[in-house]
């Protein structure tokens, strides 16, 4: 591929911002559009950075336009809605370059019960669950009330079988929460239509991201989210409210080749013998029960916020990484990390994620990022931002994501905090959780490692 290339990001969060700045870091890109973007991208760029805001993350016929009008010499399809609707399909139809999995291999993502029977033919290690839909409500109930007949203290999911932002599963600990989350399903619309109610499986969270050609596979750092809003795992599930990279927990050498082979090649394999080459980034969200790990799902493309904290580790060339996968060159291909450690905090608007809570929270000004940018291993991703006459304003629910690298997790962390502390939303509006990467702090120390 020639050098001054162009490159369009289909996507608008902290995510799509450090595949931007992973795509800068190449030598041989040139111009890069985030469609639809935010207005923080490009905020302090050393290349051309364009965010096009014509652009609707539900309509083909946007992308599709976006993508005629700009030309570029590749597009990668970050995000998950753009992925199910089939844009791959269609650029490609159209003679473009993509990087992500077309519409039905990205089914491992938009359709939950799919991707569980995919996991079942494949001998992939996973929770016990069961199918409904909305229709047969009654027939959920009865089942819920049989579970907790036999075991009152039960652990459940009820799950929305679409996409629903990260928030479609829905923890039950007892008959009531399980009936009140049933309920709950015809809230998310088609989402909701088909849900799960899937065992809920005790032990530690990880997650682990992938680049395929549908054949060979290059593994990145190991990473660990923090899905609900507030501190000791509590509250709404959200999109995500920090990350850590890489978690001790892999130091397991054990756990790490279980989740590689049986977890992630299981899932390539079995996809491809199914006729479903998958080429692109494959997130697998595990979870580690008595040293044994288990899938609790798929993603079909990065995972926000882990995305933050795993792809500035890369010293390889990502735009090399992604051509190896369309090329079916990645055999071949060898990433390099560096041994950093990562932590991010992701401030958000008070109220997250109702968005009925924090609607007033929109257009107040948001102080501080410029002097947390000025701490040295800082990146700062921007979500939900609008910037007008040079100042910051929120935008949404999930506002910025904090980055700090350190030797360990004590250095790391110490640095998010630190940054995210110059950080202020007029009426003390931010929210932030403290205890982002508990365990690896508890786990360094319980270690006696040195700082």
């Amino acid at each position: 591929m020639a050098e001054n290339l162009t490159v369009l990001i289909i996507g608008n969060g902290a995510r799509e911002h450090a595949i931007s700045q992973a795509y800068e870091n190449s030598a041989d890109v040139k111009r890069i559009i985030v469609a639809s973007g935010n207005d923080f991208i490009t905020y302090n760029r050393e290349k051309e950075v364009i965010i096009d805001k014509n652009c609707n993350l539900k309509q083909l016929e946007s992308i599709l336009w976006v993508a005629k009008k700009h030309k570029p010499d590749l597009v990668d399809v970050a995000q998950d809605d753009v992925l199910a609707l089939g844009t791959v399909d269609l650029l490609q139809e159209n003679g473009f370059l993509v990087f992500g999995p077309n519409r039905n291999a990205a089914r491992i993502e938009w359709d939950k019960k799919w991707s569980k029977e995919l996991m079942i033919r494949n001998n992939i290690p996973t929770a016990d669950f069961r199918p409904f839909n909305l229709r047969e409500k009654e027939n959920a109930v009865d089942y819920v009330k049989s579970v907790y007949r036999e075991n009152p203290n039960k652990l459940l999911y009820v799950k929305a079988t679409g996409l629903c932002s990260g928030k479609g599963a829905l923890k039950s600990a007892n008959l009531e929460e399980a009936i009140v989350n049933i309920e709950k399903m015809k809230y998310f619309g088609d989402a909701g239509k088909t849900f799960l109610i899937e065992d809920g499986l005790e032990g530690e969270e990880l997650s682990y991201f992938v680049a395929t050609d549908g054949f060979s596979m290059r593994f990145f750092k190991s990473a660990q989210d923090n899905k609900t809003a507030f501190n000791f795992d509590r509250g709404d599930q959200t999109g995500g409210m920090g990350a850590i990279s890489p978690t001790l927990l892999t130091q397991n050498k054990s756990i790490e080749n279980d989740v590689r082979a049986d977890l992630i090649g299981h899932a390539i394999d079995g996809l491809r013998f199914e006729n479903l080459t998958y080429k692109g980034i494959l997130y697998v969200g595990g979870i580690v029960v008595d040293g044994k790990p288990f899938v609790i799902e798929y993603n079909a493309r990065w995972g926000d916020p882990e995305c933050q904290v795993v792809l500035p580790s890369l010293e390889s060339d990502y735009l090399e990484t992604v051509l190896a996968c369309l090329e079916k060159k990645l055999l071949s291909f060898d990433i390099q990390q560096d041994n950093k450690t990562r932590v991010c905090v992701v401030g958000v608007s008070r109220g997250y994620p109702d968005p009925k809570e924090y609607s007033d929270v929109i257009s107040k000004r948001i102080y501080g990022l410029e002097d947390a940018m000025k701490i040295g291993g800082i990146k700062i991703f921007g979500a939900g931002i609008k910037i007008e006459d040079g100042k910051f304003y929120a935008n949404g629910g999930r506002l910025f994501s904090i980055v700090a690298e350190g030797d360990n997790i004590i250095e790391a962390r110490q640095k998010a905090y630190s940054a995210i502390a110059y950080t202020y939303i007029e009426g003390n509006n931010l929210h932030y959780r403290t205890d982002i990467g508990w365990r690896d702090v508890e786990r360094f120390y319980s270690k006696n490692l040195k700082i």
